[in-house]
């Protein structure tokens, strides 16, 4: 929800200190360790020309073993700009694969991986 209402400050405090990050599914050549700044930070920059965003998950798997937590989801998300073709959405549909740690009094991500099944929609829709 953070993400989509464009709150960069509680992005970052969803992330670990040290995160690794794979959207190798999205075309990212590895996956990389980055701090929960650049996370948000680079998620900021992608999404300024896009208008609305909305991220849903469902069908969550949780297995926790202490402080220790792996999540598993399904994941969609919307992103909508009005174009001069018309064409103004896209939608990103496939899985989470989410690692955490406890650091009371939240849990924070430390292992972050989107798995992506298709996208549907306007591939361009931040140049059209």
């Amino acid at each position: 929800m953070a993400t989509d209402e464009r709150d960069w400050a509680a992005v970052q405090e969803c992330f670990d200190a040290s995160v690794v990050f794979d959207m190798t599914s999205l075309g990212a050549p590895k996956a990389v360790t980055l701090s929960p700044a650049q996370i948000a930070d680079a998620w900021r920059d992608g999404l300024r020309p896009i208008e609305s965003v909305h991220h849903q998950v469902g069908n969550v798997r949780i297995d926790c073993a202490g402080d220790r937590a792996k999540a598993w989801c399904y994941g969609i998300a919307y992103h909508c700009r009005s174009t001069k073709s018309g064409r103004n959405t896209r939608v990103f549909v496939g899985t989470y694969d989410v690692e955490l740690r406890r650091a009371a009094p939240a849990w924070r991500i430390t292992h972050f991986r989107f798995n992506l099944k298709f996208i549907d929609g306007n591939l361009e829709l931040e140049k059209d």
